[in-house]
């Protein structure tokens, strides 16, 4: 378990070193629009659980990544009305970074099960097509206690 997260803490910084050398540019129009379209969508389906409003952030197919969800669209009502509406309906997620390159939006976030818990600490991406969310991968670490250093995750 401690190889892994020693694994995962380097890929992590790695990949927020490449995504701000990448990132360093002006977003182009397209990238501001899917940067907003993500944001409202995590927004909707994440604190607000609606369903609603989120499914209209989505393309007219959804390919989902994370193990424990199923894919489709059906799979992401699951989802938002499932574990997340009924299991933990106080669940809260903070968006600490946002990288955009292309049609690729990644967040980086502090999630909460309840309030005042340690949390996970998430990496979000998302692909778009046509100003939709079509795809979705996430990996995420309990955000524990104690760190071997001083830094934070955020």
């Amino acid at each position: 378990m401690k190889s892994f997260r020693s694994s995962f803490s380097v890929w992590l910084v790695a990949f927020f070193t490449l995504a701000v050398a990448f990132n360093a540019h002006a977003l182009t129009p397209q990238e501001e629009s899917n940067k907003e379209t993500v944001l409202a969508f995590y927004e909707a389906a994440i604190n607000k659980k609606d369903v609603d409003v989120a499914l209209s952030f989505i393309g007219p197919r959804y390919v989902q990544h994370n193990p424990r969800a199923q894919d489709g669209i059906e799979g992401l009502k699951s989802f938002i009305n499932g574990y997340l509406k009924k299991a933990n309906p106080q669940l809260k997620a903070v968006v600490k970074r946002v990288v955009v390159q292309g049609d690729l939006v990644v967040l980086h976030v502090r999630s909460e099960s309840e309030p005042g818990a340690l949390g996970t600490a998430i990496v979000d991406i998302f692909r778009l097509e046509n100003g939709k969310i079509v795809e979705h991968w996430d990996v995420m670490q309990p955000i524990p206690e104690k760190m071997a250093h001083g830094n934070s995750m955020f």
